[in-house]
C-alpha cells in the first residue's frame, strides 16, 4: 500500500507541475485559453494572475516532491500537510471560481491523503 500512496502523491505533484506550466507558460496560448474558454484579450488582462497561481501550484508540487524524497517521520508529515493544502485548496476552488477544480484538484489529493495515511 505504501508504494501505491507514493504512487497517487506522485501523480498528484505531477498535476500540480502541469498546472504550473499551463498557468504561467501557456495562459495566453490555445491551451491555456481553452481551459476557461477565454478570449485572446482576457487571457492577456489575466495573464499575471493566472501566472501568481501557477507559481503556488508549484510550489505544491515542490513540496510533494520534497515529502517523497524525505526520509520518514519528516517524509510522512510533508506528504500530508502538502495534499492537505492540495485539498484546501481544490474546494476553496471549487466554492469559488470553478466547480470543475473539485473534481480535478481536491479529489485526486483526497485520494492520495487517504492512500497516505492507510498506508502509514
Amino acid at each position: 500500500m505504501e508504494i501505491a500512496a507514493k504512487v497517487l502523491v506522485g501523480l498528484v505533484a505531477l498535476l500540480h507541475a502541469y498546472i504550473l506550466v499551463l498557468e504561467m507558460f501557456l495562459w495566453e496560448r490555445k491551451p491555456g485559453r481553452r481551459l476557461h474558454g477565454l478570449s485572446p484579450e482576457m487571457a492577456r488582462a489575466t495573464a499575471p494572475l493566472a501566472a501568481n497561481q501557477g507559481l503556488y501550484n508549484g510550489f505544491l508540487a515542490a513540496g510533494l516532491v520534497w515529502g517523497l524524497l524525505a526520509a520518514d517521520p519528516t517524509g510522512f508529515r510533508v506528504r500530508v500537510f502538502f495534499l492537505a493544502c492540495v485539498v484546501i485548496a481544490g474546494l476553496y476552488g471549487a466554492a469559488t471560481a470553478n466547480r470543475r477544480i473539485l473534481v480535478a484538484q481536491a479529489l485526486p489529493g483526497a485520494f492520495a491523503l487517504a492512500a497516505v495515511l492507510v498506508a502509514r
